[in-house]
């Protein structure tokens, strides 16, 4: 039972199953037959909320170590960062083959909790923006934390230059859409795709900028409204970018994050039966209010150098060719969101259902059945 790991470590002790543990913060005290029940939120894994006060994520399958999210937590946790579930504990072991797999995390429950794509499609729906002011500081105070040096990244900022590797990774994104995206959205695209690399070119004029651990993945659903705020959570990455290098611009967790402001207008287009003027107004409105109060967030606190403005436009394109690639591989009814925001880029296409307006992220639990 999940109660009798949490009992265990909650108390220090060694955690039944052999698990080597990786600890963050102490545990409130918890029994070992406290109540436990399903947490219906996560796609991938399956997580357990033990006396509505501990989440334990069970992946399902274990991950090869290294992955990101442990060394995130201790970095945070060193840093005195806030705006996320506690994070107490990493749990791996040794696979059948006998390499170290991170097998559960474990984090504090935030109750009240809603998804972000539930409350920021709430948002949209009753055309309210104020909310993106809040997403903008925390999303500056993520990354102001992520540069901010600690034991477990001692020196947590680096400045190169990209070399050309930032445009390679946009094209080949961009190559990969093109190639599993068909019928009419296919037909759209390829006769789309040199305006699509046109604004992916700047990535090769790239001068030196500011690289830090970004969250990888940064969209409204890793964004908990919960009683006491806002709360950023899941710290494993991109799930369609492999092998890509840990440290990246800040910009490219704000321009996922901005273009998932879009898809949420999708979402309420198509969900709510908001109309697509309003949507499409309700988004501008909503990324405009985000990007700045971000940015006044990092002039705040004298990182104002940690966003470069010039990538964003480029990141927002990528992003949306990996949204059509995670529409191919997961989720083919969610093409409709990253090709209504291609299309909206480019005024002139032919109306449909793609069409509406834009709206990177994922589609709520709700959105998958």
């Amino acid at each position: 039972m999940t109660s009798l790991l949490v009992g265990a470590l909650s108390r220090g002790e060694d955690v039944p199953g052999g698990y080597a543990v990786q600890r963050f913060h102490p545990l409130p005290a918890v029994r070992d037959d406290a109540a436990e029940r399903g947490f219906d939120v996560d796609q991938t894994n399956r997580s357990v909320v033990v006396d509505e006060r501990v989440v334990v994520k069970w992946l399902t399958p274990p991950l090869p170590l290294p992955q990101p999210a442990p060394e995130v937590y201790a970095h945070l946790s060193a840093v005195g960062f806030t705006e996320t579930a506690r994070p107490y504990a990493a749990l791996s072991a040794r696979s059948p083959g006998g390499a170290p797999a991170l097998v559960a995390l474990v984090t504090a429950y935030l109750p009240d909790a809603k998804d972000g794509w539930e409350w920021c499609v709430d948002e949209a729906a009753a055309g309210r923006t104020a909310f993106a002011a809040d997403l903008g500081r925390l999303a500056a105070d993520l990354h102001a934390a992520m540069a901010t040096p600690s034991p477990a990244l001692p020196e947590p900022v680096r400045t190169a230059r990209p070399d050309g590797a930032w445009r390679t990774r946009a094209e080949g994104a961009l190559r990969e859409a093109l190639e599993l995206t068909g019928g009419e959205d296919g037909t759209w695209l390829a006769g789309h795709a040199d305006a699509l690399g046109r604004e992916i070119e700047p990535l090769a004029r790239v001068g030196a900028t500011p690289l830090i651990r970004i969250h990888g993945d940064l969209h409204v659903g890793q964004t908990l409204r919960w009683r006491d705020g806002y709360a950023v959570i899941d710290f494993d990455g991109n799930p369609t970018v492999a092998e890509t290098d840990l440290f990246q611009p800040a910009a490219r967790d704000l321009a996922q994050l901005g273009t998932s402001l879009e898809h949420v207008a999708q979402v309420a287009v198509r969900r709510r039966g908001t109309a697509p003027g309003p949507a499409a107004r309700w988004a501008s409105s909503s990324r405009g209010v985000l990007f700045s109060a971000y940015r006044e967030r990092l002039d705040a606190r004298g990182m104002r150098a940690l966003l470069d403005d010039a990538l964003l436009a480029p990141f927002e394109i990528e992003q949306e060719c990996r949204e059509l690639i995670y529409a191919a591989g997961h989720l083919p009814r969610w093409r409709y969101a990253p090709m209504g925001v291609l299309r909206a880029r480019f005024p002139g296409a032919e109306g449909s259902p793609a069409a509406e307006p834009g709206a990177g992220g994922r589609p709520s639990a709700e959105e998958t059945r």
